[in-house]
């Protein structure tokens, strides 16, 4: 029994001599060597943070020539569309006139008959009745420079912006109002907002301004230096015009006076604002009339920035002829 013992313990102890041993030789073998450093496959002439300020930049001037571009886009797809109506509507009038033609040939042979009847009566004149005829007046012309005038009542609604205050086209806005006043020798009353649809006198806040002597040159003296914030969108003034002032006693005609039409706004959407409020009658007239008066301000500066005097000529144009009024566009601002 005492030599089986003595055997194992033997085994024993060789056996941790060999492990000890195994494992201190693989100690000294990691110590022994040396690491190695990451070798860098390509050495950056920038640094992180550069790399993406670059791109930031190139991101920011990408996305500035995407909103330009979408501005161009968007005013030539609402020209497009404001093109289309129109042609469909002058389709419309086309069908129209072909059937009046058609019948007034099936009446031609009535009219034939008409026509030669009243020439055989005109030749029966009395030389009394020629006198009175000689004597009589052809009616007189209600529009001066085929703008209508025949309102009683007129309301301006002006660009106050800075690119019209700030231009010589402020005085010749002045000149053109007084020239609009002088063509209404008198009428029932004025109104004087810009295109906010501030009032000039918030005393006539929703009132009509007599027309006076006095008055008028009140108007012309006050709007020297009258320039209250504008967004450069007549919608707010003509809108706040129409629903303030309009009754059906009433001609009123409103004047609109501007030099552009931000590409932020929509074409089609202040045209359909104003027909949801100037409405037609049973007989196709509007509430009111409006005309647009177009100052050729932007056309001196930046060649970038003329789009909006384009948009401003389109709107009015549309806005004019479907309301019963007239666009002038002038060509010379001094």
């Amino acid at each position: 029994m005492r030599k089986k013992n003595r055997e194992t313990d033997s085994f024993t102890v060789s056996f941790l001599d060999v492990a000890s041993c195994g494992f201190g030789a693989m100690i000294i073998l990691l110590m022994i060597a040396k690491p190695a450093s990451p070798l860098s496959i390509e050495q950056s002439d920038l640094t992180p943070e550069g790399t993406i300020t670059e791109l930031q930049e190139q991101l920011f001037a990408i996305r500035g020539e995407t909103t330009i571009l979408n501005r161009d886009l968007n005013a030539k797809q609402e020209q497009l569309s404001i093109l289309k109506d129109r042609i469909a509507r002058l389709r419309q009038d086309r069908e129209n006139i072909q059937g009046r033609y058609q019948t007034s040939n099936q009446r031609s042979d009535e009219t034939t008959e008409e026509i030669g009847r009243l020439a055989i009566a005109r030749q029966t004149l009395t030389a009394e009745m020629q006198r009175l005829l000689a004597n009589s007046t052809a009616p007189v012309n209600n529009a001066i420079g085929g703008v209508p005038v025949d309102s009683e009542y007129i309301i301006f609604v002006i660009d106050t912006s800075g690119s019209m205050f700030n231009n010589p086209s402020w005085n010749k806005m002045l000149g053109v109002i007084n020239d609009t006043l002088n063509v209404y020798p008198q009428v029932k009353g004025i109104q004087v907002m810009n295109d906010m649809g501030n009032y000039m006198f918030d005393s006539y806040r929703g009132e009509w301004i007599p027309d006076t002597p006095g008055r008028r040159q009140q108007i012309m003296s006050t709007l020297r230096n009258w320039n209250p914030y504008s967004n450069s969108s007549p919608v707010e003034g003509v809108t706040r015009a129409i629903n303030s002032f309009y009754a059906p006693d009433k001609k009123i005609s409103i004047y609109v006076l501007g030099d552009d039409f931000q590409p932020g706004g929509s074409i089609q959407e202040v045209l359909r604002t104003i027909d949801r409020i100037n409405v037609e009658d049973e007989n196709g007239n509007r509430l009111v009339r409006i005309h647009g008066i177009g100052f050729p301000t932007i056309f001196a500066g930046p060649r970038r920035f003329q789009q909006s005097v384009y948009r401003y000529s389109t709107l009015m144009r549309e806005l004019t002829q479907r309301n019963g009024g007239t666009f002038v566009g002038l060509n010379d601002f001094r």
